[in-house]
């Protein structure tokens, strides 16, 4: 659940919501249909967009070995799955607490990160092209939470000097 709709549920236990609490509903509850709408889209259309990004990533990078692609798109998949989840719930933590906590360093060990830059950016031109406007509002804020963490870890900041 929303973890800021779950505090005002607990705070507001023994008495009824105030105004400003019930907007915070009421926003959350409007954005829902379109939430729903583009995890929907998503969860239908997955294999369509990685199987093109990753058509694209090998023919960008052919050098790589086939094993570091693989990984890498595997990330990707799940960074594309926690994010729609965390946009359903409106939730930047459950992609933290997920995601994050074991992703930058698994990335990191494997030293896949120049295949992960090429691979954020084609799979944002896929998703442009796969989700509406509004979707891509709502869905890129989560996965540029996780884009920013990957690129810019305290690894990769060493390996750039």
């Amino acid at each position: 659940m929303h973890p800021q709709i779950e505090t005002i549920f607990d705070e507001a236990e023994h008495r009824y919501l105030k105004p400003e609490e019930l907007g915070v509903i009421n926003q959350y509850v409007n954005s829902l249909p379109e939430r729903l709408d583009a995890y929907r889209t998503l969860r239908d259309r997955e294999l369509e967009i990685m199987q093109q990004v990753a058509d694209q990533l090998e023919a960008t990078l052919p050098n790589e070995p086939v094993e570091n692609l693989e990984r890498s798109l595997k990330n990707a998949l799940l960074l594309l799955r926690y994010s729609a989840m965390g946009m359903l719930l409106n939730d930047e933590a459950f992609v933290q607490s997920r995601l994050l906590s074991w992703l930058t360093t698994t990335i990191s060990i494997h030293n896949t990160q120049a295949i992960d830059t090429s691979l954020f950016r084609l799979l944002n031109q896929r998703l442009t092209q796969a989700l509406t406007a509004k979707q891509i509002n709502l869905l890129g804020p989560y996965i540029a939470k996780v884009q920013t963490a990957i690129l810019q870890s305290p690894t990769l900041a060493a390996a750039g000097n």
